[in-house]
């Protein structure tokens, strides 16, 4: 199983949007500091995931949310939706 996720900093307020195949993982990654993208910028919470079947999926919904670039659509996205 494969997720794209968004991460909100809670030193920043912003957020990160990304995909993997192991949720607690990646977050447990962006925490240590071992993500160059997201390095010195946490500690980061998870706010938000979808759950595809393959990783291209996933990957296109990534693209897809980043596009959006506003960030009250993506905030409107997983308020809307909460899954956690």
């Amino acid at each position: 199983m494969y997720y794209t996720y968004i991460l909100k900093s809670l030193s920043s307020k912003r957020y990160y949007i990304g995909h993997t195949n192991n949720l607690d993982l990646r977050l447990k990654r962006h925490n240590e500091n071992q993500v160059t993208s997201t390095k010195n910028r946490g500690p980061w919470e998870l706010v938000y995931f979808e759950e595809y079947e393959t990783r291209s999926k996933a990957m296109y919904r990534e693209r897809y949310i980043k596009s959006l670039k506003s960030r009250r659509t993506i905030e409107k996205l997983f308020l809307t939706n909460l899954n956690l």
